[in-house]
């Protein structure tokens, strides 16, 4: 997949299928579209093009509101190609764009590429004052020679799927269900930094996970994780079982949230490496212990548990 970052020159000179979005998350409602434009693209021997904003609108449209992406850019790309885009297309998503008419958007879109479909969700509209919405976007594409389709909404347990539900469901530190949403599981990704090292003291070292501070990150606990040491000298696509807790430490007196990953059977030093967690299950809140050794033994039955849990994800995935 070729990762593109402006409509200033052109992209290819085939027929494209194109869809748009913001695709934060790359959640179930988002594959459905994507993989609409990349199944019509293999019909009409065209190519697939995924077209999305930098920074996410939301953050234009009310910058003092505090908001939190469930992927970075290069973590949308990285989904985006696993279903097999030709073309990630990102462009810049700021007041001229907000104040862009319609028409004049679309036109530097096929100036861009040859777009033959324009594939978008059914309530979606772009342009000044939302001016294009899907009727008015046929009605351009009659006169630059692109068709319009429309993919509706992903329904689980009778609610629609929607990025915002996931954050909530993240917040809530509903992992299941959020990665239900996801059709995967929820991850973060950073690099490992040096804590305070007393995770070491008592037994149970742990990767202290620097994550982008506009990431969300599932609300505080101890989860069940998978991870993947995505660089340096341990660096291996194989996933790891982890534990991991997500919180302020509070038998420590810890005012600060961390992201601490302690994998389970490995040892190594990560520091400075990039570390991908993936979430698999919640398993208890973070709470206070009265003295260490109550917490080790609690930590202790909590990798325990992980381990457990992680073999039976893996166990009912293989079997679906």
């Amino acid at each position: 997949m070729q990762i593109v970052h402006s409509l200033e020159q052109r992209i290819t000179e085939r027929p494209v299928i194109l869809t748009i979005g913001k695709f934060d998350g790359v959640h179930l409602g988002h594959r459905r579209l994507i993989l609409q434009a990349i199944e019509r693209a293999s019909v009409t021997g065209s190519v697939s093009a995924v077209l999305t904003f930098h920074p996410h609108p939301r953050t234009v449209l009310n910058p003092k509101v505090e908001f939190k992406l469930l992927t970075s850019i290069e973590e949308r790309a990285a989904l985006v190609a696993e279903l097999g885009a030709d073309y990630f297309v990102v462009v810049p998503f700021n007041h001229e764009t907000m104040s862009t008419p319609a028409y004049e958007y679309v036109v530097r879109l096929c100036t861009a590429m040859p777009i033959r479909e324009l594939w978008v969700g059914a309530g979606f509209a772009l342009g000044r004052k939302r001016e294009g919405t899907v009727e008015r976007l046929r009605e351009i594409g009659q006169e630059l020679g692109y068709t319009v389709g429309t993919v509706g909404p992903v329904e689980l347990d009778g609610q629609v799927v929607s990025a915002s539900r996931v954050r909530h469901l993240l917040g809530d530190g509903a992992i299941e269900q959020a990665n239900q949403l996801l059709g995967r599981a929820f991850w973060v990704r950073g690099l490992v930094q040096q804590g305070d090292q007393r995770g070491r003291t008592i037994g149970f070292p742990t990767a202290n996970l620097s994550v982008a501070p506009d990431h969300i990150v599932p609300a505080n606990g101890v989860y069940a994780c998978w991870s993947v040491i995505e660089s340096g000298p341990y660096a291996s696509a194989e996933p790891l079982p982890t534990v991991t807790n997500v919180g302020v430490r509070p038998t420590f007196d810890g005012t600060r949230r961390t992201i601490e990953a302690h994998l389970l059977d490995w040892s190594g030093d990560l520091y400075g490496q990039t570390l991908r967690l993936s979430f698999g299950e919640r398993l208890r809140a973070e709470r206070k212990f009265a003295d260490i050794d109550e917490l080790v033994a609690q930590i202790g039955q909590d990798a325990q548990q992980a381990r457990t849990v992680l073999q039976a994800i893996t166990a009912k995935a293989r079997n679906e």
